[in-house]
């Protein structure tokens, strides 16, 4: 049957009916089955698994997401974008039957190579516009021009001589960091299985669990909706791992519940947003963040997913604590009993989500690969539905494949195209030099340099999605943060006259003029001063030398960490808010005031960025991480009782001002006293306050 014209309102999507609709399913039920054979069984090459990857996903692209729209809303003609589609995918699967050819002849082209890597590139530019919009594109014709042509006429430090089109062209395509490298790879594996993962566990009902677990849980507290968001969401992101996404799936239910409880539509659609923008940050999944980061740091996987653990927690708290605050500030009831119990939530669908999650967490944990304990969770998840009230049968598990390959088609294409921009950072170097750049702005300052990278994510968040904004601002800027982290240890060493000896003498060949200081203890605020001064030359070996493998992964790990934190900003800050804003049109509510709501209750995502720069929060310490937790957790309640200047009652100025302080010495890092004494201050602010909200409770009516 003929493709019709219902659009897609939130992707824009072109839809199918009857054979066609039937075909293309088909053929992402074939894409799906094949990656996970593929996993099990390796019998193509790293690179021809990522270029058939891309081809089948550029494929699906090119024909779900139509060239143009016309006045009226009609998607352009299907069969050009076929055509296209068509040609994309030969051309990728054409240079991976090529390349033993192309270096036989020396790394030189051939027409046919040079047809192909031509379609290639232009038709991943091209799709990746109709998927992400122009920011990506943009960037990528920079990007490639840049080394090929105007690279050379830049002056001062981005200075590029040029290659030739040949090899920008060659390198492009089969670079270490190109089109089909290391990202390609991660979207091809990880994600890929992951995703589908995901897209059965939905299938099974497990995000209906997740919503009536919520609400058996937290209903009946004070400001239960709004927590029972905060809950489905940071549950749902263990499913979906998308901002957006989650908005749209648990927002339907979670925000009509907010309203008629009695939050405003703008706090309730900020709930929301800033609850599911947590689900990105939330283990096992977090979006494509983990994978992307064990990647970039050679550090295991499923010791990254477990050091977030504490974080995300952190994180779902803040907004908690906010949420009960305002229920609290306009006098809001709890919800009204529904009957809904954690039992009945069990019994009706609880073994689809915790079997297949538990048996997912314990195959990482004992060391399985992401690749495989995915593939047992898929198998999981189809056992424990026969536990439940919907049953996964072959139509069932046929539905599941296709929607997650439906929904990995933006990622795959995203995420191998953006390595046509990583790879032009490689070549030419602009990583190491932005990293310098930001190290001198900063002066060695970490609270100023995490300034930076947020209004960076912020801007680059415009328009990329904020998977794509961490890849390039990781590139770009984790080297400095990484070395400006792992400074504070070479600080603290100085201070306390525990230098080896090794470094002493690099530090004194470093700043010769300085061995009249470095003959006397310095204080900390000297050491800080001379360590943040030195040139890259000298910081680097002197790092080496001072700094234990296990504090410098840390350094590595937490300034990854930050920038995957910060990139998540542009889904709760106006002015782009994607996730507020679909919030907004679910609650009914003015789009820039959620927008303001929703970044307003999202403070975690700031707050916890520096909590990974100054403290052991991923040092691996677990009780060192548990400490900064508990500290964290009061502060942070503080903080939101400032913010909003209630407890268990509204308060003044003077009140609000004493929440700050005391909340704020909770999160100083390295001074327990102070830490402590922010405890102590945040439980005695809560005891007067709800005990003056007793004695006025009860006080005789004048």
């Amino acid at each position: 049957m003929a493709e019709t014209d219902e659009i897609d309102d939130s992707k824009r999507l072109r839809s199918f009916t009857g054979t066609a609709n039937g075909a293309l399913s088909i053929l992402c039920f074939l894409i799906a089955v094949g990656h996970i054979y593929v996993a099990f069984d390796p019998i193509l090459s790293e690179l021809q698994r990522n270029a058939f990857h891309f081809a089948g996903f550029a494929f699906l692209a090119a024909v779900l997401y139509p060239m143009w729209r016309n006045a009226q809303d009609k998607p352009s003609p299907l069969w050009i974008d076929l055509i296209l589609g068509v040609l994309v995918a030969a051309s990728a699967v054409w240079l991976t039957m090529a390349e033993n050819a192309i270096y036989d002849r020396g790394v030189k082209f051939a027409l046919p190579d040079w047809i192909a890597a031509v379609i290639c590139i232009i038709g991943a530019i091209e799709l990746t516009r109709r998927v992400a919009g122009l920011i990506i594109p943009i960037l990528i014709v920079l990007a490639l021009s840049y080394v090929a042509f105007w690279g050379k006429f830049v002056g001062g430090v981005f200075a590029f001589p040029g290659l030739s089109v040949e090899t920008v062209a060659f390198r492009s395509i089969y670079g270490d960091d190109a089109m089909f490298g290391t990202i390609a790879r991660i979207s091809s594996t990880y994600v890929f299985l992951f995703i589908i993962f995901g897209a059965f566990l939905l299938r099974s009902g497990a995000g209906e669990f997740v919503i009536n677990m919520a609400r058996a849980v937290a209903g009946r507290l004070v400001g239960g909706p709004g927590i029972v968001a905060v809950i489905a969401s940071g549950l749902t992101g263990t499913i979906s791992g998308s901002a957006v996404a989650n908005t749209a799936s648990t927002g339907v239910i979670t925000i009509p519940l907010m309203k008629r409880a009695g939050f405003q539509p703008k706090f309730a659609g900020g709930v929301e947003a800033a609850a599911s923008t947590g689900g990105q940050l939330m283990p096992p999944i977090m979006g494509a963040g983990a994978f992307v980061m064990a990647s970039f740091t050679q550090i295991p996987y499923e010791q990254i997913v477990a050091v977030a653990a504490l974080p995300a927690l952190l994180y779902f708290l803040s907004v908690a604590f906010f949420v009960r605050i305002e229920a609290r500030r306009n006098n809001l009831p709890p919800m009204p009993d529904e009957g809904q119990t954690m039992t009945s939530a069990f019994k009706e669908g609880g073994a689809s989500f915790v079997i297949p999650i538990t048996t997912l967490i314990a195959l990482l944990v004992t060391g399985f690969t992401p690749t495989y304990a995915a593939v047992f969770g898929i198998l999981a998840v189809i056992g424990s539905s026969w536990l439940t009230k919907n049953p996964m049968g072959p139509t069932a598990v046929f539905e599941a494949f296709v929607m997650g390959t439906k929904g990995m088609v933006l990622t795959a294409v995203l995420l191998c195209s953006v390595g046509l921009i990583v790879n032009v950072i490689a070549t030419a170097g602009i990583g190491n030099t932005f990293s310098l750049m930001i190290a001198s702005w900063a002066g060695g300052n970490i609270l100023v340099a995490l300034i930076l990278i947020a209004l960076a994510s912020l801007v680059l968040g415009m328009g990329l999605p904020v998977t794509a904004a961490y890849i390039v601002l990781a590139t770009l800027s984790a080297p400095a943060l990484s070395g400006m982290i792992s400074d504070q240890f070479v600080i603290a060493e100085l201070a306390a006259g525990t230098l080896p000896e090794a470094a002493k003498a690099v530090l004194l060949f470093g700043v010769p003029e300085q061995a009249e200081m470095l003959s006397r203890e310095l204080t900390w605020a000297e050491s800080a001063a001379l360590i943040r001064s030195l040139p890259l030359e000298i910081a680097a070996p002197l790092r080496d030398l001072v700094v234990p493998q296990p504090v410098a992964m840390s350094a590595l790990l937490s300034a990854h960490m930050i920038i995957f934190w910060l990139s998540q900003d542009s889904n709760v800050t106006p002015p782009v808010a994607l996730a507020a804003f679909t919030a907004a049109a679910i609650a009914k509510a003015p789009a820039m005031a959620t927008g303001v709501a929703s970044w307003k209750l999202a403070k975690g995502l700031y707050i916890v960025p520096v909590l990974f720069a100054y403290t052991p929060f991923l040092s691996g310490d677990w009780p060192a991480m548990i400490q900064v937790f508990i500290f964290a957790v009061v502060g942070v309640y503080g903080l939101s009782a400032a913010l909003q200047g209630c407890m268990e009652k509204p308060f003044g100025f003077l009140m609000r001002l004493l929440c700050l302080i005391a909340g704020l010495a909770c999160l100083w890092p390295e001074a327990l006293l102070a830490n402590i004494a922010g405890v102590v201050a945040v439980c005695a602010l809560l005891f007067w306050n709800v005990k003056y909200t007793e004695r006025a409770e009860t006080a005789p009516a004048v």
